[in-house]
């Protein structure tokens, strides 16, 4: 008698979408990682290199926008995919939308 496996469940954007309020996740090829609240010194770095990026691009004359996390960057253009990097940096302002960034953020810096 052959047993049936079990098929694992993948997610999708939508599932990090109706997630409890507060409760932060990734989406990584349908599956879903929790993330613990940041430290303190990890937001204060985080917040220093931001700071130091923006100040660079815009003496570089750069046409670069950074966005403070939490940002939804999806990956792929597809609903199997949701991250948000620490800082994402866009060049492109095609990839923007109202929900976030759709694709690689960084292609070219300047």
């Amino acid at each position: 008698m052959k047993m049936a496996l079990m098929q694992e469940k993948l997610y999708t954007v939508e599932d990090i979408y109706n997630l409890p309020e507060g409760k932060r996740a990734q989406l990584i090829d349908g599956h879903i990682y929790d993330m613990a609240p940041p430290a303190r010194i990890h937001q204060k770095i985080i917040s220093e290199l931001a700071l130091s990026i923006g100040q660079y691009i815009k003496s570089k004359g750069g046409k670069c926008d950074i966005y403070p996390t939490p940002f939804a960057v999806f990956l792929n253009r597809d609903n199997r995919n949701y991250v948000e990097p620490d800082i994402p940096v866009i060049c492109d302002r095609t990839k923007l939308d109202e929900k976030g960034c759709n694709g690689a953020p960084i292609s070219e810096f300047l």
